[in-house]
């Protein structure tokens, strides 16, 4: 298998204001170009990204599918654009059912708190299909913000024997994105519909929904957890390392990128 990254990102700088997150969603994907790797980038096409001013296209080919979630079918639309200067492709993960408000943060919980269990389960979905569609066997998959969180847990479940995925190691890296409030209370019941092992989901059931929720479950399905930033959840960064999975302290500044692509190297070589 070739040197390949997947990154599954919920900010991506321009499309989104420049911050620690979104910066590196732009900055990494290429410094892991230029470093040999061949990379793939996905992220959500939330309501408030202009589709003219960024050069967004709808990929037929691609578009099409119906990703079910809790019975009822979601339409899943594939959008790409070029990312300047790297001439990176970066996919957009779009939906007329989940991606329709008119705000930047389309994904925190006190906007569309109803919504966002399902948001989750849509764009990890989406991506991973896609990416099958794409017939590109990804080495490493990179998930950043809680937006792809669930991305782990389907990788190592529902694609665990999957040739596409079977062979990816899954890395997640921490921020300091909290949200406040929690997910539906059915997130779980809808994570066994999708096929999620009932053994992963009766242990979730009594535990509140909220972010550290949301981290933990991310956290125990990655191969290797990275902080990528200094003011990241102390207490989900010492449950990384009581899991066993801490593999890259805090860089100690957001445009080293070097350490990233050594931990990629290391993971390559396992």
């Amino acid at each position: 298998m070739s040197n390949k990254v997947l990154y599954i990102s919920q900010e991506i700088t321009p499309y989104l204001p420049a911050n620690n997150m979104s910066t590196i969603g732009q900055n990494l994907p290429q410094a892991a170009q230029s470093n040999g790797y061949e990379v793939r980038i996905f992220m959500p096409k939330y309501g408030s990204i202009n589709e003219r001013r960024n050069q967004l296209h709808e990929v037929i080919r691609l578009s099409g599918m119906n990703v079910i979630i809790d019975d009822t079918d979601h339409p899943l639309i594939i959008k790409v654009a070029t990312l300047q200067p790297s001439r990176m492709q970066v996919y957009f993960i779009d939906s007329d059912d989940y991606f329709i408000h008119k705000s930047i943060d389309d994904l925190e919980l006190r906007l569309y708190p109803e919504e966002n269990d399902e948001r989750l389960m849509f764009f990890a979905y989406g991506v991973i299909e896609t990416v099958k569609k794409l017939r590109w066997e990804p080495e490493i998959i990179h998930c950043q913000g809680w937006a792809s969180a669930l991305a782990p847990l389907y990788i190592k479940t529902l694609y665990a024997e999957d040739p596409m995925f079977k062979n990816a190691r899954v890395v997640y890296s921490l921020y300091d994105d909290e949200f406040e409030g929690k997910l539906n209370e059915r997130f779980f019941d809808k994570l066994q519909q999708a096929g999620i092992p009932q053994d992963i989901t009766d242990r979730l059931k009594d535990v509140d929904i909220n972010h550290e929720a949301i981290m933990k479950l991310a956290i125990d399905f990655a191969d290797a957890v990275v902080i990528s930033s200094p003011s990241a959840s102390q207490s989900l960064i010492d449950y990384a390392r009581s899991q066993g999975k801490l593999s890259m302290e805090y860089p100690g500044s957001e445009a080293d990128y070097d350490q990233y692509i050594n931990l990629y190297n290391e993971l390559a070589e396992k």
